[in-house]
């Protein structure tokens, strides 16, 4: 019984020293930082502070910190997708506001209708910045010391290893390591001799692609601070034959980050000679546009040469930085007013807006200098306007257009006078009429003055209160001019942290051994082993290859005769040999007995 326990007990110790070099084998496959296992011992000390500080860095740089906040950071985008967002657009904030009575309150409380500048939104957003910093800065130090180190000897039990494989040669043990020094950096492993074994390495790339995905968020990160501190984005529509020239009062609206300097707009101008739209005419998709572009002339600088350029959709025009997008297009009816004595007070092109995809459009003409009604009295005219480019005549229910392209032109008016509040110094719509403080034009039946007009047709007001002719159609196209540095740095982290993350995901870090050693009689016993950082079926495939490589160079040794068991033996002991169970072939990792079997 003390025999067998005495048995039982060496076994136990090799199998820890055995596990011990396993271990060793396979530290430092990951630059992962180490997790420190609390003590549980009864007595356990409460943290000070510093220790509560230093625990708090650790779990912020931890990458399961780092991939809760990534996730936060896309969570906390949608709201921004789908709520206007004051930044982008004022206008469509207001409206939902009016509509949503009761959310207003609660998404004002919560900033969700300026989600990006929002305390919360940064908070996630810095906390991300400081993590990914964490993460990166000591896995780089770790990285550039293993890359500066070699890979570290072989365990004393190969067979332990997950890939394994041995076989006997007549070649002499330096030879073989020689060998499989010269095949193993032929396939791109780092390679030294450690004693009686050959040390080998390959998949650094692995931990250099993740700390590229991770350098890259980082990039990802500044680029779309600094455009959304440094940005510049406005809003200019223009009629066919007018220009824009890229200064401040020319903008009809304009939008800026809070670093943003204003004296750093790029000094250009064009005009738009024609907007070019053409339309599916029949079908499933007809009125869908088929042609739709701004041919305009630029120049870029003060004194620049003019050339020539097309704006279409997701096509804009660069200048200096700056881009120049096409976002809508419309008409504008062309209206000649003239007061009682036919004197022209107003001729002009006055932009309408769409209100459905066929182009129906609705809008003010506003007269507001220059007319004096039939006692002499200066006074102000205006319009509201209802315009359709292809009219489905009278009596064919309301006056919506029934196609976007320009094919029977109607424009409805209904006439007012009094004062247009412009005066009043305070911010207008130019598109809506303010009636508040008008009175309207009556007709013979005392009902409010309207009309339908075709081009070339005319209304004239009552009592010799002058007219309003509808001359024909202009064509606007509206642009929006925005300048975003880091865009072309976003571009690039983009791709790098794709490239990044696809190294880490299907580059395995491996090692291998080659140990070559004179057995008792007098043959050299080969044997190789790998270990990978990850469960891989790769690995025992590469590990035949390498074998299959080598054995041209250490061919195998003709099998050894058989020998005595053990109960033949004089001393009863077991006979010991160099040979594998294969005998003198060499066994596939996949055949290699498995941890802890018995050979």
């Amino acid at each position: 019984m003390s025999k067998a326990n005495s048995t039982e007990t060496r076994q136990r110790e090799e199998e820890d020293e055995q596990g011990s070099a396993h271990g060793a084998a396979g530290e430092q496959l990951s630059t992962a930082p180490r997790e420190e296992r609390p003590d549980t011992g009864a007595g356990v000390p409460a943290m000070s502070v510093i220790g509560w500080v230093r625990w708090f860095w650790r779990q912020l740089t931890s990458m399961r910190v780092a991939l809760i906040l990534l996730f936060l950071l896309s969570l906390g985008a949608i709201p921004g997708s789908l709520i206007p967002q004051t930044s982008v657009d004022d206008m469509k904030v207001q409206a939902f506001k009016e509509q949503h009575t009761t959310l207003t309150p609660v998404y004002e409380a919560l900033q969700l209708f300026d989600v990006y500048s929002s305390v919360w939104f940064s908070a996630i957003y810095i906390l991300l910045f400081v993590s990914l910093i964490g993460c990166i800065v000591p896995r780089t130090g770790q990285f550039v010391g293993q890359l500066r180190s070699r890979p570290p000897g072989a365990p004393k039990r190969l067979t332990r290893l997950p890939a394994y494989t041995t076989w006997r040669t007549e070649a002499e043990p330096e030879e073989v390591r020689a060998a499989a020094l010269a095949v193993l950096r032929g396939r791109r492993f780092r390679g030294h001799e450690v004693g009686d074994a050959v040390a080998a390495e390959k998949g650094y790339l692995r931990e250099a692609g993740n700390l590229v995905f991770h350098i890259a968020l980082i990039v990802m990160l500044i680029a779309f601070a600094s455009g959304q501190l440094f940005k510049s984005e406005g809003g200019k529509l223009v009629v066919e034959g007018d220009g824009f020239s890229n200064t401040l009062t020319q903008y009809d609206d304009f939008k800026s980050g809070s670093l943003y300097d204003a004296d750093s707009l790029a000094p250009f101008s064009f005009v738009l000679d024609e907007f070019v739209g053409t339309y599916e005419k029949s079908g499933p998709q007809r009125g869908t546009p088929r042609t739709f572009e701004a041919r305009v002339t630029y120049a870029e600088g003060a004194d620049g040469a003019e050339r020539k350029g097309v704006i279409k959709v997701n096509e804009p025009l660069v200048v200096d930085g700056t881009k120049v997008y096409l976002i809508a297009h419309g008409y504008a009816p062309v209206v000649t007013v003239r007061d009682g004595k036919g004197k022209v007070v107003s001729k002009s092109a006055v932009p309408l807006l769409p209100i459905d995809n066929n182009i129906t459009s609705s809008g003010a003409i506003k007269v507001m200098d220059g007319y004096k009604d039939k006692n002499g009295k200066k006074t102000q005219l205006g319009f509201k306007a209802f315009f359709v480019p292809t009219f489905a005549g009278h009596g064919k229910g309301q006056m919506f257009s029934q196609f976007p392209a320009l094919d029977f032109p109607v424009l409805a008016l209904s006439a007012y006078q009094g004062s247009l509040g412009v005066d009043s110094g305070l911010a207008q719509n130019v598109y809506q009429l303010d009636t508040s403080k008008m009175k309207e034009f009556k007709d013979e039946d005392g009902e409010l003055l309207k009309k339908m007009l075709m081009p070339g047709e005319k209304l004239d007001l009552p009592d010799g209160a002058g007219s309003i002719t509808y001359e024909g159609t202009e064509e606007w196209a509206s642009f929006q001019i925005s300048q975003q540095p880091g865009n072309g740095w976003a571009l690039g982290g983009a791709i790098a942290a794709i490239a990044g993350l696809a190294g880490s995901l299907f580059i395995q870090r491996r090692r291998v051994w080659v140990r070559a050693v004179r057995g008792a009689d007098g043959v050299t016993v080969v044997e190789m082993a790998g270990l990978g950082r990850s469960e891989s079926a790769k690995l025992p495939e590469e590990l035949g290859d390498l074998s299959a490589a080598l054995v041209t160079t250490a061919p195998v040794a003709p099998a050894a005769p058989e020998k005595p068991d053990a109960a033949d033996t004089p001393d009863g002991s077991a006979a010991t040999d160099a040979t594998n169970e294969a005998g003198s072939r060499p066994v596939h990792p996949a055949e290699a007995p498995a941890e802890g079997a018995e050979k």
